[in-house]
């Protein structure tokens, strides 16, 4: 109680400078916290959307890495399916090279595309394979082209997705693997779908993962689930692809940090054990 009071009578000799100081800090620190309040609550799924479960990811983990034979499949899965509507723009072939691919796959997967480079001495645009350093190619020229292809529904790029939908794998494994028919009362729209996992329950994409749709190079067996997993593993390889990287620095950063405070847990005995184990006796000749 006498704390709080020293400080408000400390406060009122406070020049109108820095009272203005605090006054504009305190509302800034609000109105950022509100609009960030705000912009998080936007991007999250209707409530009309069914709630999604919780999957277990091997990578969840602090120290967990990302399962590569299932980087692998999910590039198969993508390739096979998913690359006919979606791109993965931001992707180079050469990236694939010992995450999920060996180098002369990679070429091999390149050289497979025909990729438009140029001008050439004739000031032509002109088509050659491609190669290592080259884009993963779109499927659509444009927007426009893509939005026709598709009914009016655009196809997102998938870089990053597992980023940029709240609850990214969680959210996107519910997606793929939820359709259903529509209930009793649910009208949809020509080209559309339902899946009560996307906000509203009509959405553009048809369901494109069935089982064994796909056969794996490595004999797994291509369930519906399985796919899913596997593509979207795939996907968070390619959203972050420091990711065991970054897990195998902060591995080493704490086992340096557990030694450092060891080290200085007994320097901080040794220096002030002299202090602390002293014992201050007082004389009797200074007795009144």
């Amino acid at each position: 109680m006498t704390s709080t009071f020293s400080f408000f009578k400390a406060a009122t000799r406070w020049s109108k400078n820095h009272k203005f100081f605090l006054t504009s800090f305190g509302v800034l620190a609000g109105g950022g916290s509100s609009l960030i309040y705000a912009l998080e609550q936007s991007i999250h799924a209707s409530n009309d959307a069914a709630h999604v479960a919780k999957q277990k990811w091997n990578h969840n983990g602090w120290f967990d890495t990302l399962d590569h034979a299932s980087v692998r499949r999910g590039w198969e899965v993508y390739k096979n399916v998913c690359a006919a509507c979606h791109s993965i723009e931001y992707l180079a072939y050469r990236e694939l090279v010992g995450a999920c691919l060996t180098e002369d796959e990679a070429k091999a997967e390149a050289a497979e595309q025909l990729i438009e480079d140029g001008p050439d001495e004739t000031g032509a645009m002109f088509k050659r394979p491609g190669k290592l350093s080259d884009l993963l190619p779109k499927p659509y020229p444009n927007e426009e082209a893509a939005r026709y292809a598709n009914g009016g529904a655009y196809p997102p790029d998938l870089t990053y997705i597992t980023q940029a939908r709240i609850d990214g794998e969680n959210y996107i494994f519910s997606l793929l693997t939820g359709y259903m028919d529509p209930p009793a009362g649910v009208t949809l729209a020509e080209n559309q779908h339902y899946n009560p996992y996307f906000p509203g329950g009509a959405i553009g994409m048809a369901q494109a993962l069935y089982d064994e749709i796909i056969e794996y190079s490595d004999g797994t067996p291509a369930t519906q689930s399985q796919c899913a997993k596997d593509v979207i593993t795939f996907l968070k390889w390619c959203a972050e692809p420091e990711h065991d990287t970054r897990k195998l620095f902060a591995m080493k950063a704490f086992t340096i940090l557990g030694v450092l405070n060891l080290v200085v847990w007994y320097l901080h005995r040794h220096y002030w054990s002299v202090l602390k184990n002293r014992k201050i006796l007082r004389s009797p000749l200074f007795k009144k």
